[in-house]
């Protein structure tokens, strides 16, 4: 009889808890970013994440952070106790965007189409001449990058993609991919194939072999890693996009492109940015190409921002333009590998920054570390005529002038 009543007591405060804890996976649901004072221990901003909300989603412990869902009907009552504990430094909507859309590029997913609109208004970049390099696209002869293959061709340099993945099957990448991670998919988290086709486009034109097919990169030598933080859509959490920096961090990185951009940044996002920098990594992201203001994380002072050129020299009329501008590069009709082992020609900052992130493999393969990997670069830049600094920033790197 005693033993029947346990078990029925028992029973019935499972049920509890567990209708307790059930308020989110039956309601609507809204998403936190919880940022604790650096006093507070990562397992102490966790508990008190855990007393507001529902479900922890994930631990940002490069910036002291945790992720966590409240019910939508809890969220202001939330907020307010969340903000009023003497642990936590700021609490910020967890928003989820299309990261390639919010570079201004078109009719996603179906990346591809990207080039069409503007095949008119940027040109299309020259076909190799007698006695050139057909394996080099225009873009890699422009940055001059065969000028530094005698003393540098980025070998050993971890570099972490920041995107959508990479086809780490593709003939002209599979001896440089080194390894990466999937932070949107927490049951793969190790498979990191792209599904979207960016990340493969953007890690040919930084590392793509040199072995007499296909296409190479500018450092042809560099190690790749790819880490998967964008959906087939396009679309990330902030929360993701720092998981991914966290992870770059985490796993020695030393230069990462991200080739993707918001129109707003956040405190989050910023913090992991700054804490990344101060561990040796450079990050280098492209501009935006809403031919207006500089999107983020590229507006962000820490960030190496690379805005797009043409054949011609010209900043192309989508490419995004401002004061945080640090780079220009080739960026329209670029040719690099693309998932199935395939190649594409595509147009924006998004081509444009895998070249400077290239680049920025060779001066580490000199020893570089770093912000002294910016300034390297800047040592071998020079402005194009007729761009201002807006522009341009430093102007146009020659990679053979890398030291």
């Amino acid at each position: 009889m005693f033993l029947g009543r346990l078990l029925l007591l028992v029973a019935v405060q499972t049920l509890f808890v567990a209708q307790a804890r059930a308020v989110c996976p039956y309601g609507p649901t809204v998403r936190k970013i919880v940022s604790c004072k650096a006093s507070v221990s990562t397992a102490d901003c966790r508990k008190v994440a855990e007393k507001t909300g529902c479900e922890v989603i994930r631990e940002l412990e490069l910036i002291n952070a945790i992720v966590i869902d409240v019910s939508a009907t809890q969220e202001k009552s939330a907020d307010l106790e969340l903000a009023a504990a003497e642990e936590v430094k700021i609490v910020e909507a967890d928003r989820r965007v299309n990261w390639l859309k919010g570079l201004g590029e078109f009719k996603l997913p179906d990346i591809k189409d990207i080039v069409t609109p503007f095949r008119a208004a940027v040109g299309a970049g020259p076909a190799p001449k007698a006695g050139e390099d057909p394996e080099q696209p225009w873009g890699i002869q422009r940055v001059n990058a065969a000028g530094a293959w005698a003393k540098t061709q980025g070998a050993g340099v971890r570099v972490a993609v920041i995107d959508t993945g990479i086809d780490y099957n593709h003939p002209d990448l599979k001896g440089n991919v080194y390894g990466g991670a999937n932070v949107v998919n927490e049951a793969k988290p190790k498979d990191y194939m792209d599904d979207q086709g960016h990340g493969t486009h953007v890690s040919g034109t930084i590392a793509a072999l040199k072995d007499g097919k296909g296409v190479v990169g500018v450092a042809p030598k560099a190690k790749l890693f790819g880490v998967k933080v964008l959906d087939a859509e396009g679309s990330g959490d902030y929360s993701t996009i720092i998981a991914g920096i966290q992870w770059a961090v985490k796993n020695k990185m030393q230069v990462a492109n991200m080739s993707l951009g918001a129109e707003e940044g956040m405190d989050a996002l910023h913090e992991a940015i700054k804490a990344a920098t101060s561990a040796g990594l450079l990050i280098v992201a492209a501009a935006g190409n809403n031919g207006g203001k500089v999107g983020y994380p590229a507006a962000y002072p820490e960030v190496v921002a690379v805005s797009a050129s043409n054949s011609a020299d010209k900043i192309t009329s989508f490419s995004s333009r401002g004061p945080e501008i640090a780079f220009i590069a080739p960026g329209a009709n670029i040719k690099s590998s693309f998932m199935g082992g395939g190649y594409e020609n595509l147009d924006g900052t998004s081509m444009a920054c895998p070249h400077v992130v290239g680049l920025a493999a060779l001066a580490a393969g000199l020893g570089h570390k770093g912000e002294a990997i910016r300034g390297a670069l800047e040592r071998a830049a020079t402005p194009l005529p007729g761009l201002t600094a807006t522009q341009q920033g430093k102007g146009f790197i020659n990679a053979a002038k890398i030291k």
